[in-house]
């Protein structure tokens, strides 16, 4: 079963396709056809049913003439939770004496917990 997180992915990527998408005036045919895949498969891709996969991202953004860069400028702050970038901002304000020490006690953690903890840095991963 998808994490949560990773659907919440799936669905910020679809959401911004379609934004950009309706931005030019473009249909879902007519998108799905510069690119190279089916109608459906683009609206499934648009309502986070379906995984968008690089290739068919690096076309959409090639018909968009925008970057990857641009294209998830912004979309971190939708993807974290504000517990996440809090807790980010924390670790990153220790001195790095003791940002070693909080990565060692999260090792120790992970050895003693039956099940795995979620590394933050797979939402960033994942399109």
């Amino acid at each position: 079963m998808a994490k949560p997180a990773k659907i919440r992915q799936v669905q910020l990527v679809g959401k911004k396709i379609r934004e950009l998408r309706k931005q030019r005036s473009l249909t879902q045919t007519e998108l799905a056809g510069r690119i190279g895949i089916q109608q459906s498969d683009l609206s499934r891709m648009e309502k986070g049913e379906y995984r968008v996969s690089l290739d068919t991202l690096f076309r959409i953004l090639g018909e968009f003439g925008m970057g990857v860069g641009e294209f998830f400028d912004g979309m971190a702050e939708e993807t974290f939770t504000q517990r996440d970038i809090s807790l980010v901002r924390e670790f990153n304000s220790l001195p790095s004496d003791a940002q070693r020490e909080v990565q060692e006690f999260i090792a120790f953690k992970r050895e003693q917990s039956p099940a795995p903890l979620v590394e933050a840095d797979t939402r960033q991963r994942s399109v």
